[in-house]
């Protein structure tokens, strides 16, 4: 199933983290498709970066987004998938900067998944859980 995802950064509330049950028996994926500063924003750079964990399981932070209302007002990340845990910081600026996404959930006594991915189970498994932008 899929959820729709919605979360904002301002300068009291930087950061925002999205957890999910690890117990319950299902893959989650985020994929983040918006990036985008909203009503108030002043021209300045705002710098939003996602802190989780490698596949070494040490916590890594990358920036996603450099906005500024003048000449990058929103950022389309093309359902950049990441792996739960997973937290979006403010890093720079004072936003507001809306971020949206889906939260897609897939049970995994299922053995049909209706996405269109072309990945096999096996890779499945070796995912980092921060994948780099594609080019």
């Amino acid at each position: 199933s899929n959820l729709l995802l919605g979360c904002e950064l301002t300068a009291s509330t930087k950061s925002y983290t999205f957890q999910v049950d690890e117990e319950d028996d299902s893959d989650h994926i985020l994929a983040l498709c918006v990036v985008c500063l909203t009503d108030g924003a002043k021209d300045e750079c705002n710098v939003v970066e996602v802190i989780g964990r490698n596949h070494e399981n040490q916590e890594i932070a990358v920036p996603v987004a450099n906005l500024k209302l003048s000449c990058q007002p929103l950022l389309s990340l093309n359902n950049f998938k990441l792996q739960p845990p997973v937290t979006f910081r403010l890093a720079a600026g004072s936003g507001p900067v809306h971020l949206s996404g889906w939260h897609r959930i897939r049970h995994r006594e299922d053995a049909s998944f209706e996405e269109d991915d072309d990945l096999s189970e096996e890779d499945e498994e070796e995912l980092p859980p921060i994948m780099p932008a594609k080019k």
